[in-house]
C-alpha cells in the first residue's frame, strides 16, 4: 500500500504582504484573494492580516462601558476578593478546632462530639 504524500504550501513573505496590501487598499475582500491566488486554509489570509498587515481588517471587541461602572466592578472585585479571605480564614479557624476536639478527646479519652449537648445525667444535676 502506498501512502499519498501530503502537499505543504508555502508562501514567500512577498507574496504574502502583496495579498495583505490588495486586501487592505479594497482591491480584494478576504475571501476573493483566497479564490484568486488558491490559498487553502480558511484562517490563513487572517493570520497574515494579524502579522504583516495593520490589523484594522481584523474583528475586534471593544468594551463601552460609564466611569462609574467601571468603579462598581472594582469594588465588587474587591470585595469578592475579601470575602474569598475570610472564607478561607474561617476553613482554618474550622480545621483547627476540629484538631483541638480531637486533641481534646485522645487527653480525656471522652467522645465530646457524642456527648456535648445530650441531656444531662440523672443524679448529675446540682442543686
Amino acid at each position: 500500500m502506498k501512502q499519498e504524500q501530503k502537499i505543504i504550501y508555502r508562501y514567500s513573505t512577498a507574496f504574502k504582504q502583496k495579498v495583505v496590501t490588495e486586501i487592505e487598499s479594497g482591491e480584494l475582500t478576504i475571501s476573493e484573494a483566497q479564490r484568486l491566488y488558491g490559498i487553502i486554509g480558511g484562517s490563513t489570509v487572517q493570520a497574515w492580516i494579524k502579522s504583516l498587515g495593520k490589523n484594522h481588517l481584523l474583528n475586534r471587541i471593544v468594551r463601552v462601558e460609564m466611569k462609574d461602572e467601571k468603579d462598581r466592578i472594582k469594588e465588587l472585585e474587591k470585595k469578592v476578593r475579601d470575602l474569598e479571605s475570610a472564607l478561607a480564614n474561617s476553613h482554618v479557624k474550622n480545621i483547627a478546632l476540629e484538631s483541638l476536639v480531637e486533641v481534646a478527646e485522645e487527653h480525656y479519652k471522652v467522645d465530646f462530639k457524642k456527648n456535648f449537648g445530650g441531656k444531662a445525667s440523672p443524679g448529675g444535676e446540682k442543686k
